[in-house]
């Protein structure tokens, strides 16, 4: 998974409360079982005239001139709820999101995005209220910077106003190291490998194969 350092992008402010994985892509989306090919399913009922269409909606704050490229969502609380489906964060992934700064997260979904190279920032409503206010001025120039290793949300071209957030430890590393569960077991290979033939010398019986003990 792609790691995460600072990412500096436009921010889209999608200020609604309780956001949750079907509005982020509907069931009717999810056609695919890999990861790939969800992102044109992002926001379907709210980025489309119709369900199920492709016509773009112009009122959908994504569709909108000023909101192309971005790379960063502000939200409000709760972001995330509902079904524990990772495809929601899949399909942000695809589309390019690369943090989601909220006021709260639903817990599935928060992990889900570490697992996938997705920060989630929780700031204070009053910031990102501040952030929103900043972005929407002109938000082609007016990016902002998520800094995982400072653990701050700063806005380009100001320097008065910077954002302190926190995250796990374990999460963090995962993030800035870009490490997934799976490769996360695989750092460890020697460990478990001098484990596995510990235990094959003391429990002989339990790593038989075929009648034969493993050597």
């Amino acid at each position: 998974m792609k790691a995460f350092t600072c990412h500096t992008g436009v921010a889209a402010p999608l200020l609604r409360r309780n956001i949750d994985t079907d509005a982020i892509i509907p069931s009717r989306e999810m056609k695919r079982v890999s990861k790939l090919g969800l992102g044109e399913g992002l926001f379907a009922g709210w980025r489309y005239t119709i369900p199920g269409g492709r016509e773009a909606n112009p009122e959908f704050i994504l569709n909108q001139p000023g909101y192309a490229n971005t790379s960063i969502l502000l939200s409000r609380e709760n972001f995330g709820c509902g079904s524990s489906r990772e495809h929601a964060v899949w399909a942000l992934v695809e589309f390019g999101i690369r943090a989601i700064v909220a006021e709260s997260f639903g817990a599935i979904f928060h992990t889900n995005c570490i697992r996938n190279g997705v920060l989630p920032v929780v700031l204070p409503a009053a910031a990102i209220a501040w952030l929103a206010d900043f972005v929407q001025a002109d938000p082609q120039r007016h990016r902002l910077t998520v800094d995982l290793e400072h653990m701050r949300v700063r806005c380009e071209g100001v320097v008065t106003e910077e954002f302190d957030f926190s995250l796990d430890a374990g999460a963090r590393e995962m993030l800035l190291k870009g490490l997934d569960p799976i490769a996360q077991t695989l750092l460890e290979n020697e460990a478990i490998a001098r484990f596995e033939q510990a235990r094959a010398k003391e429990h002989p019986w339990a790593f038989r194969l075929n009648g034969t003990a493993v050597e």
